[in-house]
């Protein structure tokens, strides 16, 4: 590349990895990678070919749990040995003296993250399209089968009610959002109260990933998972509660609103969201009768995750400049909409 990397003083880092990392003959090339929560992320390129991915957070201030660098080192360091595929944990530096930040190196996976249905298209065959889904819900069932004190990760984060501090946390940003976003709807304020009086024991505690979809797994050239990245809100959980959210991704025939358009899933192949719950199931054991009360639960969060976020525009606190911000509050009223429709089969 002929700019210098964002956020890397390269001779440093380049100095670092030579000593802590012998298996990378730097100099290097350097080669920007997209996607990750703007957190900094480079391909590397030494003397003899071999590659490897660094990763640092984004310059400027930053929230105090906001693209933490050793969660994700901790993840993939502890998964590396597990059937859970993860890249090769290779170097973590926390000295924010060498370039400004904390920063891992891992290694470099053939696969592919992706974000709409013009790279599934692209990456996917149709007929290898099922194959695919099926690892993907394989490698999340794997992940929510092992016993994080088996593995080194039982003080990844609190043991209690995952869902129900959730429900709370994102109730406060609606409702501090309302004014902002000079929009309000019941629904909000009911499906809460509905989620916490029916709030069903998590079981035991698992790793969750908290954002496990093709966006954060690279999809190997045989159209299976190569890789789960982007572990930096992965915390101890109810691992039904991920499961649902990977799940809302995939179209399903009794959805009054379909996924997106532009979906990296809205194209021919795919299996239901019932049949990958069902395979999930065979693969783990667990009982899945309340399914639907986790699917609402995600779908009534991303609402207030949306709302949020519009409230934000709404109060000019960010650019609104080419962002549809109709749509914006469309998603909001059909996120809500879904999880009154998985609230009602429940209580059908």
């Amino acid at each position: 590349m002929t700019e210098a990397p964002e956020g890397y003083q390269v001779d440093a880092v380049e100095a670092w990895i030579k000593a802590h990392i012998p298996s990378l003959t730097p100099p290097f090339q350097w080669t920007r990678l997209e996607g990750g929560h703007s957190n900094l992320t480079y391909r590397l390129e030494d003397q003899h070919g071999k590659e490897a991915v660094i990763r640092r957070p984004p310059q400027g201030q930053l929230l105090p749990k906001a693209h933490d660098m050793s969660r994700e080192w901790a993840l993939i360091s502890a998964l590396g040995p597990t059937p859970v595929p993860v890249p090769e944990a290779l170097g973590f530096c926390e000295s924010p003296d060498v370039t400004g930040a904390w920063f891992y190196v891992m290694g470099c996976i053939n696969g592919r993250p992706l974000y709409n249905n013009e790279e599934t298209r692209a990456w996917v065959p149709e007929e290898r399209r099922k194959a695919q889904a099926n690892s993907f819900v394989d490698v999340l069932a794997d992940l929510h089968s092992l016993d994080p004190d088996d593995i080194g990760l039982g003080d990844l984060g609190k043991r209690d009610s995952y869902v129900g501090r959730q429900l709370k946390t994102w109730y406060r940003s609606w409702t501090s959002s309302i004014e902002g976003a000079d929009y309000d709807d019941p629904r909000a304020h009911e499906l809460q109260a509905f989620f916490l009086n029916n709030l069903p024991d998590q079981g035991p505690i698992r790793v969750v990933h908290g954002d496990y979809g093709f966006h954060n797994c690279l999809t190997a050239p045989d159209s299976t998972i190569a890789a789960v990245v982007d572990w930096e809100i992965s915390t101890l959980g109810d691992p039904l509660a991920d499961l649902a959210y990977a799940l809302n991704f995939f179209p399903d025939p009794a959805d009054m609103i379909p996924i997106a358009d532009d979906a990296a899933t809205n194209v021919p192949g795919y299996p239901t969201r019932q049949e990958m719950a069902t395979r999930y199931a065979e693969r783990t054991g667990r009982d899945l009768s309340n399914l639907d009360y986790y699917t609402g639960y995600n779908r009534w969060k991303s609402a207030c995750i949306v709302h949020g976020v519009y409230a934000r525009y709404m109060e000019g606190k960010k650019s609104s400049e080419g962002v549809d911000l109709e749509h914006m509050r469309s998603r909001i009223d059909g996120a809500l909409t879904l999880s009154e429709q998985a609230v009602n089969r429940l209580t059908s």
